[in-house]
């Protein structure tokens, strides 16, 4: 086994190893779907590089809900059997895989005057036949608890913020809420590095080919020519741009932050239906650092895929109102204190199960692996972040066939990744949260003074940043990261609200430049 520590030397010099070898596979592509390729390929014994533009969890894979859903909604809108798999998949992630990043999350439908008695109705049944999928897939209620009816002083409880007045009671259910979604991408990626596969951020891929591609390291522009027995196209919303015969139809999903103080830091998730809709509903989902997040929409958005999505105001005002129909005080533009979007890459193909006229929201989720008739490289579309795993197992299944590779039958169904194993700590149940079994190594590896203290210490309003200095470190020394952003943006989700990046940048990246500055030479 090789290490699974991903730092800026081990990087430099598996690059260079490029130059000289003939890899199996190579994967474009660093968010969840190109780890998940990787892993799955690394684990039945092929050789893998994996080319990031920028960093781990760039793209769609860090602007999610959260959420390792058992497919609810789409079950709603008739995707049985994308529903039957979210739940599969969910029970692999929660029992198997990453029970340290995922964890049962009550859900909330207040049955009040701000949710149609239809809607409510159709919120139990949902609920039910939600919890049919639980079953089918072998989760324990210990594991996701049955949906239930609950009196209203419950919901209050479970969701502070909740309007009380002509409050009935609610419908709670349980889904999978991931602690962090970019966490989950840098666990794949290591994972797979432990089993020999190079994770090489900061290099773009260009002219991709059956037998390779042209690599350019971003950083110093500096170009190598890559050979591989197959290429497998992992690039999400982008795939388009690397595969001109790739049609993809980009949905926008809008999220807002706000403080958990302000909605009574709620322990369980509120769901408020959707005007008008029998499926679709806004979340306000309690989260990590003192946050919770309202989400989320599903608007067209055609045109050039840009590399950081915007909210648009439209989107933010019908969050706003949305949400603040069951609430005790709305909550309005001055309690928003961050936003981010990300772009679905849906599948625009009759192989979608949709036509081309169809609202975006009513897009299938459904994932497609097939053999680009223009560059022969294996394209691996759509999806969602809980399928992942099935999406890769796909796309490996049919890069080995295509390239006539040996390769044995995938098994990442019952491969945990980094930090799986039982915890027995007396440690902070957030750096628990975040790191499972390697907690103790993340205080006890740090080589930097006061690794325990949290990232804002001494400075103002930075109390909820519950961060360490040694997750700083770790973050260089163990995933990969390469500057400040990469810390703050996506190994600990600080930058989501742009107040708290502001307030830490000068610490994280004097830290950060400490950390890269420990590492030993080549």
């Amino acid at each position: 086994m090789h290490s699974t520590a991903l730092t800026a030397r081990r990087r430099e010099r598996e690059l260079a190893e490029l130059a000289s070898e003939t890899v199996d596979l190579l994967v474009v592509g660093g968010g969840v779907t190109g780890t998940g390729v990787a892993l799955d390929a690394a684990a039945r014994g092929l050789s893998v590089a994996l080319v990031e533009a920028h960093d781990l969890a760039w793209g769609t894979s860090r602007w999610s809900s959260k959420l390792a859903h058992g497919g609810l909604r789409y079950l709603a809108t008739g995707d049985v059997g994308v529903a039957r798999e979210s739940a599969r998949e969910r029970h692999v992630l929660m029992t198997r895989t990453a029970p340290h990043l995922v964890r049962a999350l009550p859900q909330v439908v207040p049955l009040a005057p701000g949710v149609g008695r239809r809607q409510g109705l159709a919120a139990g049944i949902g609920f039910g036949l939600g919890d049919l999928l639980r079953r089918d897939a072998g989760t324990s209620s210990e594991v996701l608890p049955a949906p239930r009816l609950a009196r209203a002083g419950e919901a209050a409880r479970l969701v502070p913020a909740v309007a009380r007045e002509h409050l009935h009671g609610a419908w709670v259910a349980h889904d999978g809420q991931l602690v962090d979604d970019a966490r989950l991408v840098v666990a794949l990626a290591r994972t797979a590095a432990g089993r020999g596969a190079r994770i090489l951020t900061r290099v773009r891929a260009t002219d991709l080919r059956a037998d390779g591609a042209t690599l350019e390291h971003t950083r110093t522009g500096s170009m190598l020519s890559v050979r591989a027995r197959v290429v497998v196209n992992a690039t999400g919303v982008w795939a388009g741009t690397v595969d001109p015969s790739v049609r993809l139809r980009p949905s926008r999903g809008t999220h807002l932050v706000v403080p958990a103080a302000r909605l009574g830091d709620p322990s369980g998730a509120l769901m408020v239906p959707v005007p008008g809709s029998g499926s679709r509903y806004v979340f306000a989902l309690p989260v990590q650092l003192g946050r919770v997040i309202v989400g989320l929409t599903d608007e067209e958005a055609p045109g050039p895929v840009p590399d950081v999505p915007v909210p648009t105001q439209p989107e933010i005002s019908f969050l706003l109102t949305t949400v603040s129909r069951v609430l005790d005080q709305p909550l309005g533009p001055d309690d928003v204190v961050g936003a981010f979007a990300g772009l679905r890459p849906l599948v625009d193909s009759a192989d979608a199960g949709d036509g081309s006229n169809a609202a975006s929201s009513d897009v299938s989720r459904k994932h497609l692996v097939a053999v680009s008739p223009r560059t022969g490289a294996v394209n691996v579309l759509g999806g969602k972040l809980t399928t992942y795993r099935t999406m890769a197992e796909d796309a490996v299944d049919l890069a080995v066939k295509h390239a006539g590779l040996t390769a044995r039958p995938c098994w990442t169904a019952d491969l945990p990744l980094v930090g799986a194993e039982r915890v027995s700590t007396q440690l902070p149940r957030s750096l628990v949260a975040r790191y499972g079994s390697e907690a103790t190594e993340v205080l006890a590896s740090a080589a930097l003074p006061g690794a325990a203290s949290a990232v804002g210490q001494g400075i103002k309003n930075t109390a909820h940043l519950d961060i360490t200095r040694a997750e700083i470190e770790w973050a260089v020394t163990h995933e990969g990261a390469l500057d400040a952003d990469d810390v703050l943006d996506r190994r600990t989700r600080i930058g989501l609200v742009p107040a708290d990046r502001a307030a830490v940048r000068e610490v994280v990246g004097d830290l950060v430049d400490e950390s890269l500055a420990r590492l030993s030479p080549l």
